[in-house]
Parts: structure tokens; sequence; C-alpha cells
């Protein structure tokens, strides 16, 4: 009988201490939603979750679910499709190409005093051309004394054209060094080539250059290698065609003047008799022409490190500007007329931008005084809140 007292005693201390400690985590869990701080960021969490899009669809009915899952399916083929229609934009530029290179082989010829053009083809009006006269005027000493200077060093072309686009360009600009700058000046021509017809998507860029004392090349390749279908493990990331390998050419450097690498001298110690030797060893060197000697994508699927990602996706995003920008518009890059422009186009985004954030930040304000004015009539413990 004491047995069972005591056994009695205990399950009823137990409940009691159960009891005890349900009300204090009752108590507490009161005290904790009382607090205005804990409310407002627990409002904000069921906010936030609600309005994930995840969430929502996590709740719709199967039979949505399925319709859904028939769209997503409508979309990859949407995808292929639209792969199909970039390949149909590849054989364009290839026809239009070929439309644009008689201009561009004139431009070769202007550029490298080959031919000289008319009064025709060299009339332009210049939208500052009464600022132009003005100067003009108060100029014509000067040009008199040019001209005669000019015929007499008899300058051919427009000289040194394609180095000054390398400089004036900051993305090609880092990546001249000055022991490169005496090639580049040799550059004559920079062209763009499409894969031929039922061959696999790519370009490649020519770089012609004249007689040099450096190599031996008169045209040095690089040809980009692209890809336009959906990724099969995540066709929806598809927007067009990406460039997806690169290959080089070998230059065949003169004796001594390969600029890509350079010669150290290191002394080496032998561990049994302890004497020294000096030996030369060739390391890669920093170079403009190491853009010939890329990066190659590995086909065994190993992944490159992060240096080697970012080196290639920097060479990828250079062979596309040129494609699309420099050889196009050589010209105004080379007066700097297509950079100003660039410069112009970011700065407006980013006024607007600015503009529209100082259109909210009024709206805030006005927000805010509204608010003040509610509070105002309310009760303390409401402003808290």
């Amino acid at each position: 009988m004491a047995d069972n007292s005591k056994a009695e005693d205990t399950a009823s201390d137990s409940v009691d201490a159960a009891k005890n400690a349900s009300d204090k985590k009752e108590k507490l869990a009161d005290q904790v939603m009382q607090n205005p701080q804990v409310l407002a960021a627990l409002q904000e969490r069921l906010d936030n979750t609600a309005l994930t899009p995840s969430s929502y669809i996590e709740t719709l009915p199967k039979a949505v679910k399925r319709r859904i899952d028939a769209l997503k399916q409508l979309q990859v083929k949407c995808a292929h499709i639209e792969a199909k229609f970039y390949e149909e934009v590849h054989d364009l530029e290839r026809k239009y190409a070929a439309l644009y290179q008689p201009l561009f082989d004139k431009r070769r010829e202007f550029i490298n005093g080959e031919a000289e053009p008319t009064d025709a083809e060299s009339e332009w009006h210049s939208d500052n051309e009464e600022e132009e006269k003005l100067a003009g005027d108060l100029k014509n000493a000067v040009v008199i004394e040019e001209k005669a200077e000019a015929e007499e060093t008899n300058v051919k072309g427009i000289p040194d054209f394609w180095f000054t686009i390398f400089r004036n360009v900051d993305m090609l600009s880092e990546l001249v060094q000055e022991y490169d700058e005496p090639i580049l000046k040799h550059l004559q021509d920079i062209k763009v080539k499409f894969s031929e017809p039922g061959q696999p998507m790519s370009f490649s860029l020519e770089f012609h250059f004249g007689p040099n004392d450096y190599f031996s090349n008169t045209v040095l390749t690089k040809t980009y290698k692209m890809k336009s279908e959906p990724d099969k493990t995540d066709p929806f990331s598809f927007e067009g065609p990406e460039i997806v390998d690169c290959e080089g050419c070998t230059i065949d450097w003169k004796k001594g003047k390969n600029v890509t690498v350079k010669t150290i001298k290191k002394k080496q110690k032998h561990k049994g008799r302890g004497t020294v030797r000096t030996i030369t060893k060739q390391v890669p060197n920093d170079s403009f022409f190491n853009f010939f000697n890329p990066i190659k994508v590995s086909g065994d699927g190993e992944s490159l490190d992060e240096d080697s990602e970012f080196t290639l996706a920097a060479d990828f995003e250079i062979g596309h500007f040129f494609r699309e920008r420099i050889v196009p518009r050589a010209v105004l890059y080379f007066t700097g007329e297509a950079i100003e422009d660039d410069d112009n186009f970011e700065e407006g985004e980013e006024g607007e931008e600015e503009e529209l954030e100082g259109e909210e930040e009024g709206e805030e304000e006005e927000d805010a005084e509204s608010d003040a004015k509610k509070d105002s009539s309310q009760p303390a413990e409401c402003k808290q809140q």
C-alpha cells in the first residue's frame, strides 16, 4: 500500500510539474505575442511566404499542376523553334556579310593608301559645320603649313587606324602591352567570316598584317564555335546562340621576337657538390597576342577552375565585341564617336534610375506625412505598433 501511495504521489508531482511548465510556456508565448516587433517580424515572414511563387504552386490541385506541366512541355518546344530561328538569323548574317564586304574592301583600300577617295566619296557634312568653319578661318596659316608638311612626308592612307581603335576601346587597351604596340601598327584589316551552310555554327576573326619584323604570318585567325540549341538538362535557360569554345592559330615568330614569352635567368645549386649554375628559362608573358592561344575547353566534361572560366568568358566577350561592334563600325571607334554614344547611353540609363528613385523617395515622404497625421489622432500604443 505504501508503495502504491508513493507512486501516486510521484505521478501527481509529474502532472503538476508538466502543468506548471505548460503554464509558463503559455505565459511566455502571450508576452512574446504582445511584443509589436515580434508580431511585425512574423507578419513579414507570412507575407513573404505568401508571395513566393513556388509556395503558391504547391497549394494548387493536382489537376491544375498537370496542366502546368503541359505548358512546360509547350515551352520546351518553343525553345527549339527559337533555336531554329537563330540558325536562320546566322544564315542571314552570312548573306548580308557578302553585301557588306565590297564596302569593307574599299575601307581597307582607303586606310592602307591603296586607293584615294573621290571628292564625292569624301564629302561629309558635320553637325558642327559652322563651328568648324569659324575655327578653320582662324587656323588658315596653320593649315597651309600642315598641308606643305603633309606633302613633304607623303602620308599614305590613315596611319595607325586599327592601332588607334585598340587604344580607344578600354576592353582592348587593357590587353595591349607597350611591346605589342609596334606590331599592332602593322595591322591592316580585321574581317569577320561566318561558317558555311551545313557546317556547325561559328564565326572567325581574321587579323591581316603587313610585312613586319616580328612574325611571318600575313593573317592571324581566331575561330569561335557557337551552339544554338536548348540544354537538355535546363531547356528554359536558352536565350539564343552562345559561344562554347574557341580556337586560335600558331604564330610563326621570328627569332627573338616572340612577345608572348620572356626569358629569365635562374640559379641552381647542386645538392652534392654545392656548385651553382645559371640556366635560362622561358615563361609566359602578358601580351595581346596571347589572344591567339586561348584556353581550351575540355571535351571530357572536366570543369575549369574559376580563373580559367573568367579568362574564357572575357575572351568570348572580346570576340563578340569585335564581331558586333568593332568591325562593322570601325571608323566610329577610330574617331571616338561610337565610344561617346556608348557612354551617353549608359549615363542615360543611370539618370533614369536616379529620377525614378527620386520619385519613389517623394512618394515615401508623402506617405510618411500622411501616416504622421493619422498617428497624431491615435493612442500612443497604436503609434508604437
